[in-house]
């Protein structure tokens, strides 16, 4: 059951492709993004942890503006995995321990760990990230991430390069953040069965607007809008 400890809001969004975006994010949810490639969607969570930031409107984390956070600690507390794995040149430990150091934090066995969480065994530590699959590399970007403990994990279609598989210990993953950190989590997915799968609310944009939003079921079960029943009849 989720709470009702609101983490993330928006009020009156906007940048040049995005317009008039509020929505509510309850801790400990998952949030599923749909909608046309080209919509906003990527736009609007690189909002999020200030990637860019609003031309008009204001992004609430806790309840604060996020232009107050100074951007190393939003970064940190608000962690994006990329659709590609975006990694650093050297070995895998020293991918996942680039954010620990900077704020003490990094352990030997916090790369352990990390690893372990991803089902990558611990040998990998000495691996240079070029000698592993793209599929390996994907989850140590997502370790890497994990790895500064974040609040909020945004993935911008981070598990679509994945093979089936691959995907669902993934998914697992996310899934066992909720239960245990109450970490949560908005991910764009253009794989629709992957969005009501994991979805407890589900953000539908269209040309550049939140058209839907609501109740994972509800909005795949009774579509309010014209648009949405296109989108579910043609993806």
């Amino acid at each position: 059951m989720k709470g009702n400890e609101v983490i993330l809001e928006g009020k009156n969004v906007g940048t040049e492709r995005v317009h008039n975006m509020d929505f509510t994010v309850l801790k400990g949810q998952i949030v599923t993004i749909i909608g046309p490639s080209g919509s906003g969607k990527s736009t609007l969570i690189n909002l999020l942890n200030r990637i860019n930031d609003p031309l008009e409107g204001e992004i609430l984390f806790h309840g604060k503006n996020v232009k107050e956070y100074p951007v190393p600690e939003l970064r940190k507390k608000i962690g994006m995995v990329f659709q590609t794995a975006n990694l650093f040149t050297g070995t895998v430990e020293e991918n996942l321990k680039y954010g620990p150091e900077i704020w003490g934090e990094w352990t030997p066995e916090l790369g352990k760990e990390l690893l372990r969480f991803v089902q990558l065994p611990e040998e990998f530590l000495s691996k240079d990230v070029e000698d592993i699959s793209g599929g390996q590399q994907q989850r140590v970007s997502f370790a890497r991430t994990l790895a500064n403990d974040p609040e909020v994990l945004l993935m911008d279609e981070a598990t679509s390069a994945l093979d089936n598989r691959t995907e669902e210990l993934v998914e697992e993953e996310l899934l066992q953040l909720v239960k245990e950190k109450k970490i949560t989590i908005l991910m764009i997915t253009h794989d629709l069965e992957q969005a009501r799968r994991l979805g407890d609310q589900t953000f539908f944009i269209a040309d550049g607007r939140i058209l839907e939003q609501g109740k994972t079921e509800d909005l795949f079960e009774s579509p309010a809008t014209e648009e949405l029943k296109f989108f579910l009849e043609v993806e």
